[in-house]
């Protein structure tokens, strides 16, 4: 029988991960460019290579997909989503909101989810169908019912392009809500969904590490994720997503259908 990964071993590399990340923090440290403004540090690779070498180790066979080490192929019916510092611009700035992420799926169904935050000592986890837990604690979406009383989070690209459009998004549903964060982490926003501390979630131009268990943690939460268009399957290219409780995702996708966001 093939052995499959228990929620609790994820969670242990994720705060393991996190320990990595917290020494750290605040120190000076080897940056790297991958882009203009996109950054990689000698800690993204410290959390990487153990996330790796534990996955390694007992499922050798697995495909893995981490922001880094790029795609490490195996079987197509298991792989893994890793980002071993979702914030690696907030990390290198010392601003203390960035995360650990790390999702599993099977036969391309996302199973668990777990993200941490070193710095608050949160974990957020999920099992598809068993629903979404902050440190052991059930979490459930806000019961906002209209964008008017709702706070929004989002994102924004690398690319200048990408950027531009979303400045229109984030003017459009400043006026329409009661404000819009930017955190830096595709990660915690998504969390953040799901802890109801926010009512609503977008971005654009992600990759499927910055998304995978965030989104499964949200909808364990009770929200709705789907890309900007509608579609279920936000794991696959172009990556976009709108996360949300149920009223407040019907009216995101109604206001992004508007802006020419529709399939």
């Amino acid at each position: 029988m093939r052995m499959k990964p228990t929620v609790t071993q994820v969670i242990n590399w994720a705060r393991h991960a996190g320990q990595i990340l917290r020494e750290g923090y605040g120190k000076q440290h080897d940056i790297d460019h991958k882009g203009r403004v996109d950054l990689v540090t000698e800690v993204d690779r410290r959390s990487e290579a153990f996330l790796i070498e534990q996955i390694r180790a007992l499922f050798p066979s697995h495909t893995i997909f981490s922001e880094e080490s790029g795609n490490l192929i195996g079987t197509d019916a298991a792989c893994w989503y890793i980002d071993p510092i979702d914030g690696t611009t907030n990390y290198a700035h010392h601003l203390p909101i960035f995360s650990v992420s790390i999702a599993y799926a099977e036969a391309g169904q996302l199973q668990i989810g777990v993200i941490y935050d070193p710095m608050r000592d949160e974990c957020f986890s999920a099992v598809r169908g068993q629903g979404a837990y902050l440190n052991g604690e059930r979490l459930h979406v806000s019961s906002a019912q209209d964008l008017l009383h709702s706070l929004m989070v989002t994102g924004f690209p690398y690319d200048a392009e990408g950027v531009e459009k979303n400045f229109a998004c984030f003017a459009h549903f400043t006026r329409l809500s009661r404000g819009v964060r930017r955190l830096g982490s595709a990660a915690i926003d998504l969390c953040y969904v799901a802890a109801g501390r926010v009512d609503g979630y977008w971005e654009q131009s992600l990759q499927a590490y910055d998304m995978a268990a965030g989104s499964l943690i949200a909808r364990e939460a009770g929200a709705c994720v789907t890309s900007l268009d509608g579609d279920e399957d936000i794991i696959k290219p172009p990556y976009s997503v709108i996360a949300a409780n149920p009223a407040i995702h019907t009216l995101m996708l109604a206001e992004f259908k508007a802006m020419g966001f529709a399939a």
